[in-house]
Formats: C-alpha cells, sequence, structure tokens
C-alpha cells in the first residue's frame, strides 16, 4: 500500500513537472525536448530527486512512446508519397546519408568505442527531428516556400530509412552473427514491401475495416493493432518501431487523419515520458568527459546538414535565399536521436554513448531554430561582404534572374499577397 503510493505521488510529480516544462517551452515558441532530457536527469542516478517506485513504470511507458511516436510519423505519409519521393529524391537523400552518418560513425572509431557504436552514432548524427523542423516551419511561416518540399523530402526519406536502419542496428544490438543477422534484415525488408504493396493496392480496404464512426472504438482499434503488430515485429527482432511505423503507412484518408486527431495527446504524453526515461539512465556526472566531443560533432554535422539542405535545394532549382533557408532548418537533431540511443543505452552497448547523444542532442536542439533563422541572413551578408568582386557586377542580371523567385516565395510566406496579386 505504501509503496502504491509513493508510485502516485513519484509519477504524479513528474507528469505534472513535464506539464509545466511544457507549457514554459510554449511561451518560448521552444521545443520541450530539451526541458524533458534535463527533468530525466534529474530523476535519475546522480540526480537531484531520483525515482525507484515509479522507474519501472517509467520504462514500459517509454516503450510505448517510441511506438506511438513512430506510429505518427507514418499516419503523414501515403505509400505513393513514399514512392514518389524515392524515385525522385534520393539523390538528396544519398547525399543526407554520406554527409551526416559518416561523422558519427568516426567520432566513434575515434574514442575507440567499436563498429556496433558507429553504427550508432552515424544513425544519431544522420537523422533530423521532424517534430522540431515541422514545429520551426510553422513559427517562421515557411510552410508555403518554395524550398519547405525539398526539407519534408529529405525529412521522408530520413524516416522511410529508418525502416531498413533499425533492424539492421536491432540485429547487431542483439549479437547475432552475419547469417542471422542477414536473416533478420531480409525479413524486415520483405515485411516492409509487403505492407507498401497492400497500403499501395488495398490502403482503402484496409483503412475501411478499421474505420469507425466512434472515436472510442477507432482509438482502440488502431491503438490494439499497433500494439499488436509491434510487439510481433519485436518477437521477429525486427524492431517495434518499424512496425508501429508500417501500421501508419498502411492506414489513409479520414482514419489516418482521425486517428492522427486521437492519438496526438497520447503520443505527445508518452513520448515526454520517453526523453524522461532516456535521461534517467544517463548520470549527469557522466555529460562533462564527453561534452567536448559533443560539442565538436554538433559543429561538424550542423555545417554537413547546412551542406546538404543546400545542395538539395540547388538540385530543385531553389534560389540561393531558399538554399540557405533549407539547410540552417534541417540542423535539429531530437526524437529519433534518442531513440537510436536509447536501443544502445538498453543493450549495453557502451557506457558513454548515452551521455554523449544526450549532449549532442541538447546542443542541437536548441541550436536547430536559431540556424533555421539565420543562416541564410548571416550566410548572405559574408557572401556580399567576402565574395569576388565581379559578383557586384553581375548584380543586376541575378536580380533579374531570382527576383519572380523570391517574390513567389515572399508571396507563399505571406497568403494576403498571393490574395491581393
Amino acid at each position: 500500500m505504501h509503496s502504491s503510493a509513493i508510485f502516485l505521488i513519484e509519477f504524479g510529480a513528474v507528469l505534472l513537472g513535464l506539464g509545466l516544462l511544457g507549457r514554459f517551452a510554449g511561451r518560448l515558441q521552444f521545443s520541450p525536448i530539451p526541458l524533458y532530457l534535463l527533468a530525466g536527469l534529474a530523476f535519475g542516478e546522480g540526480g537531484l530527486l531520483p525515482l525507484d517506485a515509479s522507474e519501472e513504470f517509467v520504462a514500459t511507458g517509454a516503450e510505448i512512446g517510441v511506438i506511438l511516436l513512430l506510429l505518427m510519423l507514418g499516419l503523414e505519409y501515403t505509400a505513393s508519397d513514399l514512392v514518389s519521393n524515392l524515385k525522385t529524391q534520393y539523390p538528396a537523400g544519398l547525399v543526407d546519408a554520406a554527409l551526416n552518418a559518416l561523422p558519427g560513425a568516426v567520432m566513434a572509431l575515434l574514442l575507440g568505442w567499436g563498429p556496433v557504436a558507429a553504427v550508432v552514432l552515424a544513425g544519431v548524427t544522420w537523422i533530423s527531428s521532424s517534430g522540431v523542423i515541422a514545429k520551426v516551419l510553422g513559427d517562421l511561416g515557411r510552410l508555403g516556400n518554395r524550398e519547405t518540399p525539398v526539407i519534408l523530402s529529405i525529412l521522408v526519406l530520413e524516416d522511410l530509412s529508418m525502416a531498413v536502419y533499425l533492424p539492421i542496428l536491432t540485429a547487431l544490438l542483439a549479437g547475432t552473427g552475419l547469417a542471422a543477422g542477414s536473416v533478420t534484415l531480409a525479413i524486415a525488408l520483405g515485411v516492409a514491401g509487403l505492407v507498401l504493396l497492400l497500403a499501395v493496392r488495398y490502403g482503402r480496404h484496409i483503412s475501411r475495416f478499421v474505420s469507425s464512426d466512434d472515436p472510442e472504438k477507432l482509438l482502440l482499434v488502431v491503438l490494439g493493432l499497433t500494439l499488436l503488430v509491434a510487439g510481433v515485429a519485436q518477437q521477429l527482432q525486427v524492431s517495434a518501431a518499424v512496425g508501429a511505423f508500417l501500421v501508419g503507412i498502411a492506414l489513409s484518408g479520414e482514419v489516418a487523419e482521425g486517428a492522427h486527431n486521437l492519438l496526438a495527446p497520447l503520443r505527445d504524453l508518452f513520448a515526454a515520458v520517453f526523453f524522461v526515461f532516456f535521461g534517467l539512465h544517463t548520470n549527469p556526472a557522466d555529460i562533462p568527459p564527453v561534452l567536448l566531443p559533443a560539442l565538436g560533432l554538433a559543429v561538424v554535422t550542423a555545417l554537413t546538414k547546412i551542406a546538404t539542405g543546400y545542395w538539395a535545394a540547388r538540385r530543385a532549382g531553389i534560389s540561393a535565399k531558399g538554399r540557405w533557408r533549407a539547410g540552417g532548418t534541417l540542423v535539429a537533431r531530437g526524437e529519433f536521436s534518442i531513440v537510436i540511443a536509447g536501443l544502445a543505452v538498453t543493450a549495453g552497448i557502451e557506457p558513454s554513448l548515452g551521455p554523449l547523444a544526450t549532449a549532442y542532442v541538447l546542443i542541437l536542439v536548441v541550436l536547430g531554430p536559431l540556424t533555421a533563422r539565420w543562416t541564410e541572413p548571416v550566410a548572405l551578408a559574408l557572401t556580399r561582404r567576402f565574395g569576388k568582386p565581379s559578383v557586384a557586377t553581375e548584380a543586376p542580371a541575378e536580380a533579374a534572374v531570382t527576383a519572380p523567385r523570391d517574390s513567389a516565395e515572399r508571396s507563399a510566406e505571406d497568403p494576403d499577397t498571393v490574395g491581393h496579386a
């Protein structure tokens, strides 16, 4: 009875604290992820108020949080969208992977952590935060900009790559051999391909089967189906997160929209619990020794993300301003970097990996909104100051070429301008 009371007090205090932190972040128009991570550090081992009675429940909630994050991500896309992006934007995806995964892998090897940790840290530095970036685009009024589809295409390709990356990582963390790992990967790719095929051909029938006019029944069916598929996927050593992602892709239309609205509060709740859980397993005293490598890695991968966005936007024919905006917007890392690092922490791969990932994400989740806002003006100012003198003589022609494009971008940013045109 006493332990039950302690559990309620601890868990209630955690949820109340997360709610207050979320409100504080909302007032500052900032992502709450770094605050949730700091809360986890405060409640974990070596923190100010260590949790005892509710830690097991928090662990279960964190696992549900990962599943809901991937489910909601899958609901954002249809199978046809994913196939279309693969056909048209795969070069940008390859450049993104090469430029941003390689620094993480190299850092892990330089630190002597071994090849498995290198694969983990490569994923941590590779994947941008879809949640943070979507919020930044909305806050800055850039959802209608010409570079925004380029940004979203890169994010889609990163998200889709998780369906391949996570099974590989799961097999490596489990310590399976080459043959077993190949079988696991083959199963994962086969399941993913089958789900995409079914979603393209029979997506309407699947959605009709799940659909219900009663929100309660719709919530129970979608959530139950997701947890069931995630459990089966994990039993097959594929990845519970991949299973949830594929369920989201298979649902479309009104069902996806309705499920999204119903599940959004649950996702936010359990995702916050997940970030706290990750912080619980990181001792604050372990962060200072890895702070310098995390800072160096953050600087390098911020620059490589800017280069990725610039190259992809240039390939799409976007003007210089849009290229810099695209690059700066992609810098933020967040939820999926922590998901990847969390798998490694649970497997006990490298003790310093969790603290480094925490510090890395804290740096870039704070830096990301700043680079999204300031990369373009800073880059253009530096170009004007240090650019070649010949550029100045060509300025009128350049302006004539880019003026309609930049004007279209400004109109997209301000819908009222379009209306008055």
